[in-house]
């Protein structure tokens, strides 16, 4: 049996992540470690099954907080972190800078520090395919694990910085870590703020979909649990001190999510609205995961257009979920203004 420490649980890939291992290893006991702020959201879990429950534990607190997380550690008797937990919205990121970098760069620095000082065998640190940049829309180029991190964005800058800290915490410490950098994800129960849920609300809504004028600008997109199945895969055959990146090698761009939300919900192109874009908005992203493939036999096993449809289909079934967070959206991505 082994024990797993989950920072940012409550959140969307963090949620289903639970979900994943719980189902996928009915031996092991997970500590779901969250803060709750507006993207968690503990109705995330609350369909988790009787016997999954008994293995469950949820505590409430920041990965800023060491002294809070070295007590759980520790009293749990952790064997893995898995560290989700991040500010992860660019657009947010924008408007508070500062945020992003307290969170994501020093809260990883202390919940290293944490995890060192405990003496947990195995540290797992969740990262972005961002961190590298972003690619011409003209060229066939991928970003491997040996690609320079190029981050455009305060959000992608402060994944880098968590993403350096984990290694130097390997090469000074010897502190036991992997990292994976993953492309776009998608599924059920991710926050209404990111593109594919938010398209959907607007169309379910009745209102525009707030196109960015770069609508050609491209994203690999990767399903939820395909992602949990990466993971499970680097935790018990990656190679300590490496990096794996986890995509399907499956592009849309930005015209074509909105076309899917259209068809799925039967609503015409009068529904789309093009808005400035973004500051820093970043072109394209592709990485190059035969590393991942080739050592651990990972492959996809959700097809990105039925994937990306079905999940348009959750948010349309499941208003009672994501209406109660409508209230929490704190960036008009229509208003962009440099």
């Amino acid at each position: 049996m082994s024990v797993l420490f989950v920072t940012g649980g409550a959140g969307f890939i963090g949620s289903n992540f639970v979900r994943y291992w719980l189902e996928a290893h009915p031996d092991d006991r997970v500590v779901n470690f969250d803060l709750l702020t507006y993207a968690g959201n503990l109705a995330n879990l609350d369909d988790l099954p009787p016997a999954a429950l008994e293995r469950y534990t949820f505590v409430q607190g920041s990965i800023e907080n060491y002294h809070l997380i070295l007590h759980v550690l520790r009293a749990h008797r952790v064997d893995v972190v898995v560290n989700f937990a991040a500010e992860s919205h660019n657009s947010r990121a924008v408007v508070d800078p500062g945020l992003f970098f307290r969170v994501n760069v020093l809260g990883t620095q202390a919940l290293l520090q944490a995890a060192r000082d405990a003496g947990v065998p195995r540290f797992h640190h969740i990262s972005t395919c961002e961190v590298y940049g972003d690619l011409p829309l003209d060229t066939d180029e991928q970003f491997s694990e040996e690609s320079p991190y190029r981050p455009r964005t305060p959000y992608n800058a402060s994944k880098a910085g968590a993403d350096l800290a984990v290694r130097a915490y390997h090469e000074t410490f010897g502190l036991p870590i992997t990292i994976s950098n993953c492309a776009n994800n998608y599924g059920p129960y991710q926050f209404p703020e990111k593109v594919l849920p938010y398209f959907t609300i607007c169309g379910l809504q009745g209102k525009p979909l707030p196109l960015y004028q770069s609508s050609r600008n491209r994203r690999e997109w990767l399903h939820v649990t395909d992602h949990c199945r990466a993971i499970d895969l680097i935790l018990q055959h990656g190679r300590i001190g490496e990096t794996y990146n986890v995509g399907s090698g499956v592009e849309v761009d930005v015209e074509g999510i909105a076309d899917l939300v259209l068809e799925v919900l039967g609503l015409g192109e009068e529904s789309k609205q093009y808005v400035p874009d973004r500051p820093g908005h970043d072109r394209r992203y592709l990485l190059d995961s035969s590393k991942l493939r080739q050592e651990l036999g990972w492959e996809p096993a959700v097809p990105v257009q039925r994937g990306l449809a079905e999940t348009v289909a959750w948010y349309r079934d499941h208003p009672e979920w994501w209406q109660p967070l409508l209230e929490r959206l704190a960036v008009d991505e229509a208003q962009w203004k440099r």
